[in-house]
């Protein structure tokens, strides 16, 4: 049936009205008044020359809030810091980073009213209507600078609005008033109507990012999923800079937490992870981050850096460049940054330096390291029921990162020499990469007081002119500039059931001009990318390999 539909209407795809524009500020269409007192901005918020926003506003308060609590601190926390950290091990690898904590001043409010909104129901002709509120002691002391009235639809502001929805369904005497009246800042009033605009015709007049973070905030404010939602898609397809990540993922916790905005602040810690993917190509910028966004970074499984012992040396620079004070900083640590480092991915060697280390809580570092060491001494299969029923917040601890220098299990023997047993595991795509010249090498190793590493390469072989799987050991550094001649055997598992099979060994004098040794073709079998899909020594898509390395004395 045909039926004409008042201008400004629409249907959705289930027949429900949806748009409300032509009802906004109508006395025909409206059952309520809304008073809007607009007071003047705390005074050490204003500023001759720059305009003011919510969003600049809550920037200066938190800054503020920041530096207050560091001029507290500088007394004596560089002291105690160099005195405390004497103990701790020196940094080995270049990494750090930094941020202040959101710091919230509390306003007074009443019980039903958002922070930093004032509220009151009043009667028609109720002298608070007019900007007189000395009989309402919760309204701001100061006087408004204008007054502002809208003919409103309790039905649609409620529909919208947690806030208004609870303010005209209380059950009190004041839900039944006409008369609404609500105190704002300056700094909020043009989010404020551009909100309440949005929840008769879910569109906005803002634009730029700055005018739409206010309209976000107001609606937080006032409890508007749908417009904080809104609001988020808006920002989220704008052009992202780091400044305005880090401006999402330090809005007010209550905002940050919010469902309505999860994509936002995703696609904010997506952003920066990316562009901070290696942290060495932009030490200095990533030094200066905040926490928001150190957190954002060390999240990433895809952090390009030489390995997770880097990671927690850059962390541990960086955490002491933007908390000096100790306490401060192992508060940081336990809270924050904990939980992001991967500590079952560290070397044994590093994480006895660790254990050692005062910057955390004796108790926490205890547990961590310990978790760390049994995770790793663990055969595969164990260390995959470890991972899989481990906290669903904590299980990325157990994923590798995209690390420059592989992870390798090491076990070390003194009597009845000296010797070192190391597992290397390959993943398939990473094997399958190094067609058709790559190279692939290991975390490094100690043995007689020297360092070692393994390396994969991926060779052309000039006989037969095919591609081929080397593995090659490599000594680090010359140390006391002694020969040093190690045996070695390299080996490699066809079945996860059965033992590794030896596939070449001898024995190698390591001199200032001889410092590797190894296989160009390890399987004595051509290597392609597609070899690593069907062949024998991939278990369940992992290469496992073993160097076992003596030294006779």
């Amino acid at each position: 049936m045909d039926f004409d539909v008042p201008p400004g209407l629409e249907f959705n795809g289930s027949g429900v009205i949806a748009d409300f524009k032509f009802a906004f500020n109508e006395v025909k269409f409206s059952d309520r008044v809304l008073v809007i007192q607009v007071v003047p901005d705390l005074p050490e918020l204003k500023t001759v020359d720059e305009g003011l926003n919510m969003v600049v506003d809550w920037g200066r308060k938190r800054k503020r809030g920041s530096e207050e609590i560091r001029r507290k601190n500088d007394g004596d926390a560089v002291m105690k810091c160099e005195e405390k950290v004497g103990n701790c091990n020196v940094l080995e690898a270049e990494d750090g980073l930094a941020d202040d904590e959101p710091e919230e001043e509390a306003v007074g409010m009443l019980e039903e009213s958002p922070s930093g909104l004032v509220m009151t129901t009043n009667l028609p002709g109720n002298d608070q209507a007019s900007g007189n509120d000395d009989s309402s002691p919760e309204m701001d002391s100061s006087s408004p600078i204008r007054v502002r009235t809208l003919h409103i639809s309790s039905p649609i502001l409620a529909a919208n609005s947690r806030f208004f929805y609870k303010l005209f369904s209380n059950g009190m005497k004041e839900s039944e008033q006409r008369e609404v009246t609500i105190q704002i800042h300056a700094s909020e009033e043009a989010a404020v109507m551009d909100l309440l605009n949005f929840m008769y015709s879910n569109t906005l007049s803002a634009t730029s990012p700055t005018d739409v973070l206010d309209v976000l905030m107001a609606a937080d404010k006032f409890e508007v999923a749908s417009c904080m939602r809104y609001c988020s898609r808006i920002l989220r397809n704008l052009h992202m800079t780091t400044e305005s990540a880090l401006l999402y993922l330090d809005l007010p916790y209550s905002i940050v937490m919010a469902d309505a905005v999860l994509s936002l602040t995703n696609a904010a810690k997506l952003f920066l992870s990316i562009r901070f993917r290696d942290i060495t190509k932009h030490q200095e910028e990533v030094l200066k981050l905040p926490l928001s966004g150190m957190e954002a970074i060390l999240s990433s499984d895809d952090l390009q850096i030489a390995s997770e012992d880097a990671v927690y040396d850059f962390v541990l620079k960086w955490a002491r460049m933007h908390y000096p004070n100790l306490e401060e900083r192992r508060q940081i640590w336990a809270s924050r940054l904990c939980h992001l480092i991967r500590f079952p991915c560290m070397t044994c060697r590093k994480l006895k330096k660790v254990i050692t280390c005062n910057e955390f809580d004796s108790e926490l570092v205890s547990k961590l390291v310990f978790e760390a060491l049994f995770y790793k001494a663990e055969a595969p299969y164990r260390q995959s029921l470890i991972a899989a029923n481990a906290d669903k917040a904590l299980q990325h601890r157990f994923v590798e990162r995209a690390y420059k220098y592989r992870p390798i299990k090491a076990l070390e023997f003194e009597r009845p020499h000296k010797q070192c047993v190391i597992y290397l595991d390959l993943k398939r795509d990473e094997c399958a990469s190094l067609f058709p010249s790559g190279r692939i090498y290991s975390q490094a190793f100690h043995l007689g007081g020297q360092g070692f590493f393994l390396s994969a390469h991926c060779n052309l072989d000039q006989h037969s002119g095919y591609h081929c799987f080397g593995l090659f050991l490599g000594m680090q550094e010359k140390g006391s500039g002694e020969a040093l001649e190690v045996d070695y055997d390299f080996a490699a598992r066809v079945n996860p059931g059965k033992e590794f099979v030896s596939k070449y060994k001898g024995n190698y004098t390591f001199t200032s001009g001889k410092a590797a040794v190894g296989f160009r073709n390890l399987f004595g079998i051509a290597w392609t990318p597609f070899l690593c899909e069907d062949s024998v020594y991939f278990i369940h898509g992992i290469l496992h390999l073993r160097a076992e390395l003596t030294i006779k004395e």
